[in-house]
């Protein structure tokens, strides 16, 4: 095996969900020293959990005998010194921790005796490829808490048969008998990505409910995966000019359900990837200024006509060329991240944060009362000063100041123009506090 690649564009599309990242950790149990390596090292790219190895079954055992449930899956080596037959499978299933066998054989007497255990997956380790794609199965499996999926079948069995394949791969899955249900699933659930529906079924049929969808959902904001035991050709056909996504035939192969599910999720993903990093700051994640005018513009409107209170607070790194003289630029840039990431936890999730430019920050928030604007100023302030970065051994202190304002002015940009005479006070009189103009 090859030493771990420089990140590929699969696994950085997993490595940006970085705010999934879960306390529990993956159990690695491979004998080969070679692909154990490699494997973790592809997992320490995409980052967001810990991870444990083992070489043995005897090792795994230890690792398992006490809170299992610390591992949230485990990727097995199927024949292991001490456990020639796949033993690892049965012992680390039987501890409920969901597992992805790598094997050297792709035969399919090996196929179906491990799919016959409820795995996740298994994958046949021939090149370097094959463990990123474990890598990438697991940040996968992380990524799909939060990929809900509706499932449409009047068959009750059938439906909770598709649910536990699902849920094998932890997506989050929502149920309903017919189109109607379906809707007003959709209707309290707007944020599904996927919907695989059987198309024979009463009251509405997946057809009706597939036409119903496209008037409202676009292919790529919703996909849509058809289901038919019929033997008619033109079902497929139908189905895709429709507005579905994909079709498959029942019964079906585990393994391709699995991809077309992958497929088209991915789909999903990739297109809302693109359209949030159009609005977000690459390097702290919070939004761009562009996208910060096109949300002022209606927040500033619902505050001209008295509907809401609306503050606006320009938040300033203090003597950030100093750090990037003194420490490089690579502080610099760490500095503005744990800021940004500072200010995203003391404010609201409705609250709207952008990177204005350079080391200045731009927080729009909704108020109860004028007087609340001084609070939330006094919050940030106090929070970034508790804040130390290390980089290179060498911890960079870090303050701010703030200009902030609750005057409408004649436009936004009196708004931000007050906050900047704020900031230019907070720095004439010592930095490290705020001013509300």
């Amino acid at each position: 095996m090859s030493a771990v690649q420089p990140l590929s564009a699969k696994l950085s599309r997993l490595k940006s969900a970085v705010s999934l990242a879960t306390s529990k950790s993956v159990l690695v149990v491979e004998d080969s020293r070679a692909v154990r390596e490699l494997l973790c090292g592809y997992l320490r790219q995409i980052g967001g959990f810990g991870i444990e190895v083992a070489g043995t079954l005897a090792e795994a055992r230890q690792l398992l005998e006490h809170d299992p449930e610390r591992f949230f899956c485990a990727a097995l080596d199927l024949n292991l010194p001490d456990a020639p037959d796949g033993e690892v499978v049965d012992y680390v299933l039987s501890r409920s921790v969901p597992a992805i066998v790598l094997t050297g054989s792709a035969e399919n007497a090996v196929r179906e005796r491990m799919m016959a255990k409820n795995i996740v997956d298994y994958v046949v380790k021939q090149n370097s490829y094959e463990i990123e794609h474990v890598a990438y199965l697991i940040g996968r499996l992380r990524e799909n808490r939060a990929t809900k999926i509706l499932v449409v079948d009047d068959s009750r069995s059938f439906r909770a048969y598709l649910v536990s394949l699902l849920e094998r791969y932890f997506f989050h899955v929502l149920e309903a008998g017919n189109g109607r249900e379906a809707l007003a699933v959709l209707e309290e659930h707007p944020d599904v990505t996927l919907v695989i529906t059987d198309i024979n079924m009463p009251e509405m049929d997946g057809f009706q409910l597939i036409a119903a969808l496209r008037q409202k959902y676009r292919r790529e904001d919703l996909a849509i995966i058809g289901l038919s035991d019929s033997h008619k050709h033109d079902i497929s056909a139908k189905l895709l000019k429709l507005g579905g996504n994909d079709f498959l035939a029942k019964p079906f192969v585990v393994e391709e359900f699995y991809c077309r599910v992958t497929q088209n999720t991915n789909m999903v993903g990739y297109v809302r990837q693109i359209r949030d990093s159009a609005i977000r700051d690459f390097l702290t994640g919070v939004y761009n200024r562009r996208y910060l005018f096109e949300v002022a513009a209606t927040l500033y409107g619902n505050a001209r006509r008295g509907n809401v209170v609306l503050g606006a607070l320009l938040i300033d790194a203090d003597h950030f060329k100093a750090i990037n003289d003194t420490h490089g630029h690579e502080a610099g840039d760490a500095v503005l991240q744990a800021l940004a990431s500072c200010v995203l936890r003391e404010l609201r999730m409705s609250d709207i944060v952008a990177r204005y430019g350079g080391e200045e920050f731009v927080c729009l928030a909704v108020l109860k009362e004028r007087q609340d604007l001084e609070v939330v100023c006094e919050r940030l302030r106090q929070a970034v000063a508790g804040l130390t970065v290390e980089v290179g051994g060498k911890t960079v202190p870090i303050t701010v100041s703030i200009g902030a304002t609750c005057e409408l002015g004649e436009c936004f940009e009196d708004m931000l123009r007050a906050a900047d005479q704020g900031v230019y006070r907070a720095k004439a009189d010592g930095r490290n506090r705020f001013v509300v103009v």
